[in-house]
């Protein structure tokens, strides 16, 4: 009887773990995304053959009303290109900006936004919340470029990529706000 007892006990301990319910987190107001160059680099079709050249990984904040650049984003201070984490880049292959090399790999996205240019950041760094942790010395490529008006706003902070030749340039719009960034793939 003592057995049963504690095999009762054992059991119904057992199915008291795996009636527990998990707590899901509710949405977040920054949606993660993903921009890849080429854009049509991942597989849909079993038949597909992607070769990604380069991949972000960022967080979609929205405007929601509000003032963006020089106000929510101040000016002349490190912004980690989006919401929540910092903004990873991923190089698939080699790649130059502004002429600097950059070898494949997964690096951090940053940018220092002014009124009429932004410095972008490629950082060593990654897995880091926001801009808090930003190390300049882990800087692999800085390179100023200048801002472009647009004429229709843009609700949520979104990346993309157009491509001229062996260039990509990755587009990052938000607000009235876009910038361009030249990126040579080898």
């Amino acid at each position: 009887m003592k057995k049963f007892s504690l095999l009762a006990v054992v059991l119904f301990a057992a199915f008291s773990v795996q009636a527990q319910e998990v707590k899901f987190a509710p949405l977040d107001a920054s949606p993660v995304d993903i921009a890849y160059f080429p854009n049509k680099a991942v597989k849909f079709k079993k038949t597909d053959t992607p070769s990604p050249s380069i991949k972000v990984i960022y967080s979609r904040p929205s405007a929601k009303g509000r003032a963006i650049f020089g106000e929510l984003i101040p000016f002349n201070e490190v912004w980690r290109v989006g919401a929540n984490e910092n903004t990873e880049i991923k190089f698939y292959k080699p790649a130059t900006i502004n002429g600097v090399a950059i070898p494949a790999g997964t690096y951090s996205l940053f940018a220092i936004p002014e009124k009429d240019k932004w410095t972008i950041i490629i950082n060593k760094e990654v897995d880091l919340w926001g801009a808090y942790p930003y190390d300049a010395s882990k800087d692999l490529v800085k390179i100023s470029v200048p801002v472009k008006a647009l004429a229709t706003p843009v609700e949520a902070l979104s990346i993309a990529f157009t491509s001229k030749d062996n260039v990509a340039n990755l587009v990052i719009g938000w607000d009235k706000t876009s910038v361009e960034v030249p990126i040579t793939i080898k």
